[in-house]
């Protein structure tokens, strides 16, 4: 599938780069322990993260705000409930989940 090849116009980084990552992928795994995040993506321009996640044969990409991410271990309460919403209602949604092509 084209959305799993490395695009040199959206570097892929490392989870030790997002902010907050254990707290993300901890909510991920509550909501759905079979959902594997794939790869993430950082798009400068929009300051924002993409994550593919993986469940099956099948892929949901998602995108979070830095900024949100950022404010995970400062403002946990709010922020937290932002980035929940956000990863609930994707990851909720049929339409989000697209198969795999090999």
């Amino acid at each position: 599938m084209d959305e799993l090849v490395n695009d040199p116009d959206d570097p892929v980084v490392e989870e030790k780069d997002v902010p907050s990552y254990h707290i993300l992928a901890r909510k991920i795994k509550e909501i759905d322990n079979t959902i594997i995040i794939y790869r993430i993506f950082y798009f400068f321009s929009s300051r924002s993260y993409r994550f593919q996640l993986i469940k099956k044969n099948k892929m949901c990409m998602i995108d979070l705000p830095r900024d949100i991410l950022e404010n995970l271990s400062h403002d946990g309460n709010s922020a937290e409930r932002d980035m929940y919403q956000i990863v609930l209602t994707n990851i909720e949604n049929e339409d989000c989940w697209k198969d795999i092509q090999h």
